[in-house]
């Protein structure tokens, strides 16, 4: 199974993946925030703007949106093809579309890129406003701040209420986010292999990914942007360490084994099969994100805690008043089940857990599309497309 990318294969990537001024639009529209941005931590963003699309049309008492959050190295291109502006397919095409769970002829869907994303949402790569890209100087976000975002977005575009608001991992915890902050906008909640507050473990294997970044000697504490240099071998390495802890451990076994990339020796300098597979999927990132908005997100997502400043997590879910399903996948060592449950137990409008059958460990929420399809049927049922 060759799926490396060798140099002689490839032409240098970029210095940073992210989507820039001048580059095509592809399906993206674009939010302009003019006034800043309080932050969570202190301070402000002056001014920001946020990278959206939409599929379907916004009924006329706009009842029927939907707003899909993606997860950390994803973006607003929740469906369609790979093409000018899009560097890969839609990440969850199989849900999204006319005859679809979220069929296109009854929901108006909504997906915004995450502020600090890289795919046309102001981040790290973005200028600022005294020209040069933030880099390094960009400010630490929270999931909050986020959702703030999003939520001039829904202004602007005039939707006082979501029919339904889902999101898996990182897309789950802002889900999660506008659900608890805003209540009276979040009718039906569909989370996703997420949790209510990020783990210990997960806070380090975040932490390892960042240092992993910010230990290239191309990272110029982050104001590489603009040098002709590129942290790519730091992204790789975190982008290795990540895509282990995404899939599972039964997987990876049945699927690579012990076995020797081609003719190569792993006693010689060669690799096994599932190292080839690892290179692969850094070399495909480095070419589509941006070290920084790495960085800034898995920051956001360390500082996931439904419960901060809400008197713990307990008293911030009982704030939930959305139609609640709250799924896990049952081979997630990243987000194990026992966090959802504690969603679903904790959320007094959330039925019992689900569980997504998938080998896949927490890539099964993006795979099993099927599963998946069947919660939101579950949840948003009626011919008509719209709540009962």
């Amino acid at each position: 199974m060759n799926t490396a990318l060798t140099p002689s294969q490839v032409s240098l990537p970029p210095a940073s993946g992210a989507w820039r001024e001048g580059d095509p639009p592809g399906h993206r529209q674009w939010h302009e925030r003019e006034r800043p941005l309080r932050l969570e931590a202190g301070g402000e963003l002056p001014g920001l703007r946020i990278a959206f699309e939409t599929w379907g049309r916004l009924a006329p008492d706009r009842s029927n949106a939907v707003l899909v959050l993606h997860a950390l190295t994803g973006d607003s291109h929740v469906a369609g093809t790979a093409g000018p502006g899009h560097p890969t397919p839609g990440w969850w095409d199989g849900l999204v579309g006319a005859g679809r769970a979220l069929d296109t002829d009854r929901w108006f869907v909504v997906a915004p890129n995450v502020l600090g994303g890289c795919q046309g949402s102001t981040g790290p790569s973005s200028p600022r406003p005294d020209g040069g890209a933030w880099g390094g100087g960009f400010p630490f976000l929270t999931q909050r701040d986020q959702v703030a975002a999003e939520a001039d977005l829904a202004d602007a575009l005039g939707i006082d209420r979501w029919a339904l608001t889902v999101g898996g991992s990182m897309g789950g915890m802002r889900a999660l986010e506008w659900a608890v902050s805003y209540p009276e906008r979040t009718n039906a909640l569909l989370l996703l292999a997420t949790t209510a507050a990020a783990s210990a473990e997960q806070i380090a294997l975040a932490d390892i990914q960042s240092h992993a970044i910010r230990s290239d000697p191309h990272w110029h504490s982050g104001h590489y942007h603009g040098t002709g240099d590129a942290p790519h071998a730091g992204l790789g390495l975190a982008r290795r360490l990540a895509h282990v802890t995404y899939r599972s451990e039964a997987e990876l076994q049945v699927r690579f084994g012990r076995s020797a990339q081609g003719t190569e020796d792993p006693w010689s300098g060669g690799r096994y099969t599932v190292g080839s597979y690892l290179d692969h999927h850094a070399a495909k990132l480095v070419r589509r994100f941006d070290a920084g908005s790495y960085v800034v997100l898995s920051e956001a997502m360390n500082s996931h805690d439904i419960g901060r400043g809400r008197g713990g997590v307990r008293a911030a879910l009982n704030r939930v008043t959305a139609r609640t399903l709250v799924a896990g996948v049952d081979s997630d060592r990243l987000y194990p089940s026992f966090q959802q449950a504690e969603l679903a137990a904790g959320i007094s409008t959330a039925d019992d857990l689900r569980l997504i059958e998938s080998p896949h460990g927490h890539d099964g929420f993006l795979i099993e599309v099927d599963q998946v399809a069947a919660l939101v049927d579950e949840l948003v049922p009626g011919s008509d497309g719209l709540l009962p």
